[in-house]
């Protein structure tokens, strides 16, 4: 076999989980990710990057895996400026940290907003933090070529059956995300789907985020790079992927309440997302029909970035036990 774990999925989950196994094996594990779309092409480049979890249950398991994920991202932000992981303060509006679950008291200062002087105007209440922003598309390129300096490797290859790539290894780790409802009918897989547009930034330079997990619509920028990000929706069972005009008018007029410079700031493009929601993320192993042995590691919402460290250890701990 040229490969000993198929990883299927090249989004943020697939690429960190590969990197976690091939790095883990100092080489002995010969580690090939399978994905049907190029990096740029997947949910996770879409992703505004954000650590903080969002979207995704359990929530007692959640936190652990956030947190493992928040001290390798910041670790990154401070020793690999080619990952694209920022370190920067912002403001979660709405909420207190009695909202959040044990999690909260580990993340390095965070605190209630101190009165007005630190928040928007027209928000009440919220907390500040300084946490990672990160730049997806340059985020997705740096986990490859980290996978790649580890000895493993990526191939467009799209899969009807998980069982194809258990006949090219005896391994395989399912990071398909939405794809795993029809991959391996699992009912509970479904999108939520994210609309955002992205401006031409008009000295913006901390996060903002209001987000209600109840509301469709949601409230957020974040400033990166290639431009500022604005969002946003979370539509349950939305399929679409194409921008809609009067949705993008809406989130740049919402966001334009919070800094009133961007009603006419230009825009630079228009993207759609699709998360994949579950009622829990599924982190299992169990034999396929053909033979082989399968991790799964997908369901993660609207949290893939902020979980992917943690759940990535955890699903290569348990492919470990099957490993040479």
């Amino acid at each position: 076999m040229a490969s000993d774990v198929i990883v299927v999925g090249g989004g943020v989950i697939g690429l960190t989980t590969a990197v976690v196994l091939a790095e883990g094996s100092a080489g002995r594990v010969r580690v090939t990710v399978w994905s049907r779309d190029a990096a740029p092409e997947t949910t996770s480049a879409v992703a505004g990057g954000l650590w903080w979890p969002y979207r995704v249950e359990p929530r007692e398991q959640v936190g652990a895996w956030a947190l493992e994920t928040l001290r390798a991202l910041t670790e990154l932000a401070g020793t690999a400026p080619e990952a694209g992981v920022r370190m920067v303060a912002g403001t979660q509006a709405g909420i207190t940290v009695a909202d959040l679950g044990p999690w909260a008291a580990q993340v390095p200062g965070l605190r209630p907003a101190a009165g007005p002087g630190e928040l928007p105007g027209g928000v009440a209440s919220g907390l500040r933090a300084r946490v990672p922003l990160v730049d997806m598309p340059a985020y997705l390129a740096y986990l490859r070529d980290r996978l790649q300096a580890a000895g493993g490797s990526v191939v467009r290859r799209g899969i009807a059956s998980l069982d194809e790539a258990g006949d090219a290894a005896p391994l395989v780790v399912n990071c398909t995300g939405l794809g795993a409802r029809e991959l391996v009918g699992d009912a509970d897989v479904r999108p939520v789907q994210g609309q955002l547009v992205v401006v031409e930034n008009p000295g913006v330079e901390e996060w903002f985020v209001a987000a209600d997990p109840a509301s469709a619509d949601t409230v957020y920028a974040l400033p990166q790079p290639y431009g500022l990000v604005l969002g946003g929706t979370a539509r349950e069972g939305v399929w679409d992927t194409a921008p809609d005009p009067a949705t993008a008018e809406a989130i740049v007029a919402r966001c334009a309440r919070v800094h009133p410079a961007l009603a006419d700031a230009r825009v630079l493009a228009h993207r759609v997302g699709l998360r994949p929601a579950r009622s829990r993320v599924r982190l299992e192993g169990e034999r396929l029909p053909g033979g082989a042995w399968c991790v799964h590691n997908y369901g993660h919402g609207g949290a893939g970035v902020t979980v992917s460290w943690g759940c990535a250890r955890e699903a290569a701990a348990l492919a470990a036990r099957r490993l040479p």
